[in-house]
């Protein structure tokens, strides 16, 4: 998708004709080495998965406000002779939601299964978005309990607890469940809550966006519940991270960027 949104710069802006966009394989234990290779070869950018996105927070030169409240950074730019991280998640969650479910952040409850690195950013996005409550859930009681104290300082007067794992209530009318963990990558996952132990949901949004359907939204879509896959977040994220590298504005580069990435992921 990125290519694709290179190539249509590329014909109005000559100086985009040569930039391209790979993927690479790189050991979380060699992210430093990769990166100063990467640094030395001119490239202008890099995008980090996980567990990338934590790590790479003690190997760069700065980070933006988005990454610094999260703990995490999913995006680095190359300034000078070194790096600057930046979170863009937590704009492509927010504009996955908006397009695809037409829902704001803004004064929802919250649901979030996970806290790892995707899971930071969208917390710190539903917080600064003004959520009514953030509630968290996930299975690592110590992962938890450091996304919960990385992002106590913003919006303090929000509400925000965790649920134990195997816990069970009502949900207050108008949460979104948000999954943020790996959990439907693979087609022997299991989901990581079951959304009858939590009614009242008013909408699932899936970071996973392959496949198209996981199990948490066909049992949402069993249940009537609204709900969208991860794609819209990440073709928002992706064009956020473009317009940090190209100085386009992302809008302009997500209509592309999405078609690409529909027809590559095979989506009607």
């Amino acid at each position: 998708m990125h290519n694709a949104a290179l190539a249509g710069l590329a014909q109005v802006d000559p100086r985009f004709g040569s930039w391209r966009y790979s993927a690479f394989d790189v050991e979380p234990e060699r992210l430093a080495e990769a990166l100063d290779l990467m640094r030395s070869r001119g490239f202008r950018g890099v995008n980090l998965t996980v567990p990338h996105k934590v790590i790479a927070v003690g190997l760069v030169g700065g980070v933006d406000r988005d990454g610094s409240d999260a703990g995490a950074v999913n995006t680095l730019l190359l300034e000078g002779p070194a790096w600057r991280g930046f979170n863009t998640d937590g704009y492509g969650l927010a504009a996955g939601i908006r397009e695809d479910l037409g829902l704001s952040l803004r004064g929802a409850s919250v649901l979030l299964l996970g806290a790892g690195g995707a899971a930071r950013g969208a917390a710190a996005e539903c917080l600064r978005a003004g959520c009514s409550a953030l509630l968290v859930l996930n299975r690592t009681a110590a992962s938890l309990a450091a996304m919960l104290a990385q992002i106590a300082p913003i919006a303090p007067d929000i509400e925000r607890r965790a649920i134990a794992p195997g816990g069970r209530e009502r949900l207050p009318a108008g949460t979104i469940v948000i999954n943020a963990t790996s959990s439907g990558l693979k087609p022997g996952d299991t989901p990581p809550a079951s959304l009858a132990d939590f009614p009242g949901a008013a909408a699932v949004y899936d970071m996973v966006y392959n496949p198209a359907q996981t199990l948490l939204l066909r049992e949402a879509k069993s249940l009537g519940i609204p709900h969208a896959n991860g794609l819209g977040m990440l073709v928002h994220q992706g064009a956020k991270a473009l317009e940090i590298w190209t100085g386009v504005a992302a809008e302009k580069l997500a209509p592309p960027m999405r078609a690409a990435a529909s027809k590559a992921l095979g989506y009607g």
